[in-house]
């Protein structure tokens, strides 16, 4: 286990930071987001009837007093209701954080430093090293730890049964032999740029993101170089490799059913269909979603498949809803610069952005609304992992809370308690407001109608 030498601040709770309403304004390094082509959530035609205009939105424009019916008119001022806020920060000064896993009480961080840490009750628990460029993605399954780098390869490690603390590399995707092998075959060669042929079990860019089908044991990499690759997880070989996008993929999500999602740079969102008979592993386009200007960034999908979320580095988050096909529900503007990661769990949805914020948003039938912004991390925030909080599992009730992790490129983890009970920002401003406060409905994010 390595020295703890060189932290800075391993664990602290600040109380400056905290949830809000207001997202920062301080500008990133990043290009401005580009004005989206997609403009069928603007014509008020395509508008669903869940949807509603700022005006309909507002508890001003309420036939009854908005306490009356409120879920939270119990509770005698706003600090009374249930809150989403920090519990800690974890920081280790050796770099940027790209990539999180979260299961079972352990939290995996991959960062720019080549090495992928394990924090158990917000402290170092272990730590393995990849000598490979940096840790792009990380995806837990059983015993097993897949990581996705900079350089195109999948490392595989185990978790040591007898020393739970001890991870050892028991692979790497594609194996040497593998390499090999296909190398013999000029068949196994595709073009990757123009005059240029590279095997097509290779990943020729950086990996951006893994995902997992459990129940079929396939593994799916997503790449700048422009596809997808499918994987066996029980032998570590490459069984398709799909040319999906004009640009770098930016995410993969395998859903049920067979159904997977891409997202790139080159502004689509594009849903595959996997067919399978006997080793033949073979997918499909079936739709595209999205075409627009701005780059996808992030993708996530509900747990039961039914709601896709995408966001874009114009700092929006589109969704679709599963009826009998998929269709286009609405927007939801909560982030001043590029959505940089996306998470589903439960009836909530957690964006990360460039902005250094983090919105909470509750699914409620069609509409979407803000529960809170997190904010306290000082650079964007590149990646979030969500568990369920055991102890409120455990307790039963109706006041469902989850563990949200974010990091961030400031070189730091924060973990986060958010209830599915909050109230959302309307409610919480009308509640300070009828404490005597003012509200600043400007500061507050919205569904786009």
């Amino acid at each position: 286990m390595p020295s703890k030498k060189g932290y800075a601040a391993v664990v602290h709770s600040d109380p400056n930071v905290s949830s809000s309403s207001a997202a920062s304004s301080d500008a990133e390094d990043y290009a401005p987001p580009r004005n989206s082509s997609f403009s069928a959530y603007d014509d008020p035609n395509n508008r669903l009837s869940g949807e509603g205009s700022p005006m309909m939105m507002s508890p001003w424009n309420q036939n009854s007093s908005p306490f009356t019916k409120s879920p939270w008119s119990n509770f005698d001022n706003a600090a009374a209701a249930p809150q989403c806020g920090l519990v800690g920060s974890l920081v280790r000064e050796e770099g940027h954080i790209y990539s999180l896993a979260a299961k079972d009480d352990l939290l995996y961080t991959g960062s720019d430093s080549k090495n992928i840490r394990v924090w158990k009750n917000m402290e170092e628990f272990s730590a393995f090293k990849s000598n490979s460029g940096l840790v792009k993605a990380i995806i837990i399954s059983g015993d097993k730890i897949f990581t996705g780098h900079q350089d195109g390869k999948i490392r595989v490690w185990r978790i040591n049964p007898k020393t739970p603390n001890v991870h050892k590399r028991v692979g790497t995707m594609p194996t040497f032999f593998d390499i090999f092998k296909a190398s013999i075959r000029p068949r196994n060669y595709v073009e990757v740029k123009r005059k240029k042929t590279a095997l097509w079990i290779k990943h020729t860019d950086a990996i951006s993101c893994l995902s997992m089908d459990k129940e079929k044991g396939l593994l799916y990499s997503a790449s700048w170089d422009r596809t997808f690759k499918v994987w066996k997880v029980d032998t570590n070989k490459c069984v398709e490799s799909v040319k999906a996008h004009d640009d770098a993929v930016n995410s993969v999500v395998s859903t049920v059913d067979g159904v997977v999602y891409t997202g790139s740079a080159d502004g689509t969102v594009k849903v595959w269909k996997r067919e399978q008979k006997g080793k033949v592993v073979k997918h499909s386009l079936t739709q595209t979603l999205l075409s627009q200007e701005s780059a996808v960034t992030a993708l996530a999908v509900n747990d039961s498949g039914t709601v896709v979320y995408c966001g874009s580095s114009d700092g929006l988050v589109n969704f679709w809803e599963m009826e009998k096909q998929l269709s286009h529900g609405g927007v939801m503007k909560g982030h001043k610069l590029a959505v940089l990661c996306l998470e589903a769990a439960g009836s909530l949805v957690f964006s990360g952005s460039a902005d250094k914020t983090i919105c909470v948003w509750r699914r409620e039938g069609a509409v979407h609304t803000c529960l809170s912004v997190l904010t306290g991390h000082t650079g964007p925030v590149k990646c979030l992992a969500v568990e369920e909080d055991k102890e409120s599992a455990a307790a039963g009730g109706g006041d469902k809370k989850w563990v949200v992790y974010s990091g961030s490129l400031d070189k730091s983890v924060k973990v986060w308690s958010v209830s599915e009970m909050a109230p959302d920002l309307h409610q919480m401003a009308l509640l300070q407001h009828r404490d005597g406060g003012d509200i600043n409905w400007d500061s507050i994010p919205s569904v786009k109608y």
